[in-house]
């Protein structure tokens, strides 16, 4: 859908950088958050939290660099919390720390719900409210205030006198955002919508906007993120992918592609197009060294993936039939899967990229053969490597570049200066009429299958100097048998332009390695002869 001339702009504000940061197993170097903070700006992020300059001498320094870097119209926003309840808003160190940061905006905390004022600070409800109101006014005087509003949505259930009094308090004081959080991530959509309409009519008077901010714990941030623009607010705050605390936050890469290609009445990032919105994700992901979401809404791998033969086949008429957005638009990619739920149609339409054509009988062999192997236990979605040496063996259009002798690996040497454990490959190959055998050590035995590989093969062909093996992941297929299951050994391999996958399946993890690592090599010398 395309916006009209009279749509409302959302703001994005990213919070990747401090909410993010404390999800479980997330952690940002300093160059890692200005290369983020740097990436959000390219895409047209509005705001950018950068962290809590009290909390740690990372985050100080952040907000000294960053102020090197031209971000556009992108702010930059440090985060704190309102004065401590005995002390002024000048004298306040966490108050003083929000102004040294020197950032075009400020973004101040403040308890909403009565049972965390006396409870969790100590205090009456009136000191609370001179707190946020004493803090807002002196940050105000300093740069942009965006106060956001603690367990908004459950202080309003507790006590929806007090929580508007809170918003009055920054709003009088000089906020120009009152950002709404659903800090628990346990509220629905349609009470969200219900408050936040509140909460803007009573308002009306103050020159604010208004804000959400959503945690996921329900599964439901993105829900509440639309249902609260939908009745008036004009900014979402989240991170990208979702990362933070216990469940997360709400996944700005969703509610961007929802906003701008969903609703006509709604424009993001001024209006730009969305296709860095997949490299983003994965950078962010790459950044924070995490792996990707397959599944992810708009972005992930498996978001445009289609496998059932039904699907393909209609996707092969009409690709609307089975997807909601032209993949394209967000950056991402169409998949088609062949496993052994596929049919002809999965085949047809990868016909093109692999040379096979309109030959219905070979398409049929294909399909056969795909059936029988992953009755085996090999999947060929992620080994498309393979899948591609697959259909050139049964296409009668494989040429082998060596021959198997033999291999041999010894296991669990150790080095008596270092202590160090190692493992040894001694390989014997047929290339043409040359024997060639040798021999590599390993930090384990499919190190040093691969070491020895690669080894014997070089004075063939120079050209796999090149590779190197980037991830290997082992599955167990039939794990009722025990030691005895069979094991599906994934195994990925670059050579710095392309990135490939390759499969093996045995009850023996050395073969199934073994099979994986042939097949990287064959694939890569056939990519090159072509």
């Amino acid at each position: 859908m395309s916006a009209t001339s009279s749509a409302q702009p959302v703001l994005i504000y990213d919070t990747t950088l401090r909410d993010g940061s404390q999800g479980e197993g997330v952690s940002f170097s300093l160059q890692d958050k200005l290369n983020i903070a740097i990436r959000l700006a390219e895409i047209g992020i509005e705001f950018i939290e950068g962290g809590y300059p009290l909390s740690n001498e990372k985050d100080v320094a952040f907000f000294e660099q960053i102020r090197k870097h031209d971000l556009g119209k992108s702010k930059v926003c440090a985060f704190g919390m309102t004065r401590r309840r005995s002390m002024k808003a000048e004298d306040d160190p966490g108050m003083k720390a929000l102004v040294a940061a020197k950032t075009p905006c400020c973004t101040l905390v403040g308890k909403t719900w009565d049972f965390h004022v006396t409870e969790v600070l100590r205090a009456t409800l009136d000191e609370n409210l001179a707190m946020i109101g004493e803090s807002a006014e002196f940050l105000a005087g300093h740069s942009e205030l965006i106060y956001d509003a603690e367990h908004f949505f459950d202080g309003y259930n507790a006590n929806p006198e007090y929580a508007i009094k809170t918003l009055e308090a920054a709003a009088a004081s000089g906020a120009k955002w009152l950002a709404l959080c659903d800090t628990n991530g346990g509220t629905l959509p349609e009470r969200v919508a219900e408050v936040t309409r509140i909460a803007k009519e009573a308002m009306a008077s103050y020159d604010v906007g208004i804000g959400i901010h959503c945690h996921n714990d329900c599964e439901l941030a993105v829900a509440n993120s639309l249902a609260a623009v939908d009745v008036g607010a004009t900014q979402v705050q989240g991170t990208i992918n979702g990362i933070g605390e216990r469940c997360g936050n709400v996944d700005l890469i969703a509610v961007i592609a929802n906003l701008a290609l969903k609703k006509e009445n709604t424009t993001v990032l001024g209006g730009r197009p969305l296709q860095q919105l997949t490299e983003l994700s994965r950078f962010v992901y790459e950044t924070a060294n995490l792996q990707w979401r397959n599944n992810q809404p708009f972005v992930g791998q498996s978001a445009f993936a289609h496998k059932g033969g039904m699907h393909v086949h209609a996707i092969n008429k009409a690709a609307s039939t089975y997807e909601h957005i032209d993949p394209t638009l967000v950056g991402n990619e169409r998949r088609i899967l062949v496993s052994e739920l596929s049919g002809r149609s999965n085949i047809e339409a990868i016909a093109g990229k692999y040379n096979v054509g309109d030959d219905k009988e070979l398409q049929n062999k294909i399909l056969a053969e795909v059936v029988r192997l992953e009755n085996q236990g090999y999947q060929f979605e992620s080994a498309t490597a393979s899948f591609d040496l697959l259909i050139r063996r049964v296409s009668g259009k494989f040429r082998p570049h060596f021959e198997t002798i033999k291999y041999r690996v010894v296991a669990g040497d150790r080095d008596v200066k270092s202590q160090v454990a190692f493992a040894e490959a001694i390989i014997k190959l047929q290339v043409g009429d040359t024997l060639w055998f040798d021999a590599a050590e390993g930090h384990g035995p499919v190190n040093a299958l691969d070491a020895g590989l690669r080894k014997a093969l070089a004075g063939a062909y120079p050209v796999l100097s090149e590779i190197s093996l980037i991830d290997y992941k082992v599955r167990v297929v039939d794990s009722g048998s025990g030691t005895a299951a069979s094991i599906r050994v994934n195994i990925e391999s670059t050579d710095g332009k392309e990135t490939w996958g390759t499969i093996g399946v045995s009850d023996n993890i050395i073969e199934a390695s073994w099979q994986a690592l042939v097949d990287s090599v064959e694939y890569k010398l056939h990519r090159s002869e072509a």
